[in-house]
């Protein structure tokens, strides 16, 4: 059952974003391509595995973060990477349902199996083209907030 403060949040706040993103210029353009594409949105950013997942979880000062609606996870990143940051998301009996989207550089074969193997909701490749990366924000605004249906903020 779901009390008022949920029910709220619900109806309406903004879906939360977690961008897992190491890389300064990464953050900030994506940061800017949300602004820019009209993608209601609150952001928060971890620039490690380890730090996403004490997010996600609420642990080691985050307790008053809500749990994002959507995760923007790249895969090679400091102290854990984001495939073993994945695998733990899918394993929580309660972070599992967060949808996981795999933003990352590599195109390796071997990468793109082992993040579907673990649950991935979709794996995308960052395209280097300024025009052809908003375009693909655009695209995730498109289909996570105007035609897939999930719990939470994201209906």
């Amino acid at each position: 059952m779901n009390s008022a403060s949920e029910t709220e949040r619900e109806a309406d706040a903004e879906p939360v974003i977690l961008l897992v993103e190491d890389n300064p210029a990464d953050v900030r353009l994506t940061e800017e391509m949300l602004r820019m594409a009209g993608f209601p949105h609150r952001l928060q950013v971890a620039r490690d595995g380890e730090q996403a997942l004490q997010m996600m979880r609420r642990e080691a000062g985050y307790a008053n973060l809500p749990v994002p609606d959507l995760v923007l996870l790249d895969l090679n990143l400091p102290r854990i990477d984001g495939r073993e940051v994945l695998r733990q998301i899918k394993q929580d009996t309660v972070l599992r349902r967060t949808p996981v989207l795999i933003l990352t550089t590599s195109q390796a074969e071997g990468d793109i199996k082992a993040c579907y193997d673990a649950h991935a909701n979709c794996y995308l490749t960052k395209p280097v083209d300024i025009v052809d990366f908003g375009r693909l924000i655009e695209l995730i605004r498109d289909f996570w907030l105007g035609v897939v249906r999930l719990p939470g903020v994201l209906r």
